[in-house]
């Protein structure tokens, strides 16, 4: 048995079987985009998850919570930590509804709206900086199949 040491690795770490799969190549890129969000949603001290929560709570008037839930994908004893620290910065207000006193409807406040003004441009500039190769048809149709890809696994 030889010992570990006399044969380190010391050459260029090859995924070339793993670049030929789609999903493999999707998340590299998933992380790479990610990483460079982060870095542009930092100043505003908001991550992909506060970001999109509170797009969604702007560009939907009075959304419940469970809506919200169900549109981010994610668990609602989750979605209460990201709502929390939403309301706990003044982003947005937590208001009952007179049609259904046990629900709450979710409503940006001024300084949540004008967040949200500055992140939407920081992020649009972002993706043109990154998907900035394709023009708008390749845009719409990789979407489009980003789309279809991820309702064909929410099947299984």
């Amino acid at each position: 048995m030889q010992d570990a040491s006399q044969d380190d690795f010391t050459g260029e770490v090859s995924d070339e079987t793993l670049r030929q799969l789609v999903g493999y190549n999707i998340k590299r890129t998933f992380n790479a985009v990610q990483a460079d969000l982060a870095r542009v949603l930092a100043p505003f001290d908001l991550r992909m998850m506060t970001y999109s929560a509170l797009v969604l709570i702007v560009d939907n008037p009075s959304l419940r919570q469970s809506h919200l839930a169900d549109a981010l994908a994610v668990e609602r004893p989750n979605l209460v930590i990201i709502i929390d620290e939403l309301e706990r910065r003044g982003l947005i207000s937590r208001e009952r509804l007179a049609s259904d006193r046990r629900a709450y409807a979710l409503v940006p406040t001024l300084p949540g709206r004008q967040l949200y003004e500055k992140a939407v441009r920081a992020v649009c500039a972002h993706e043109t900086h990154i998907f900035g190769a394709l023009d708008d048809p390749e845009t719409l149709k990789l979407v489009a199949a980003l789309r279809r890809f991820e309702q064909r696994a929410r099947r299984r």
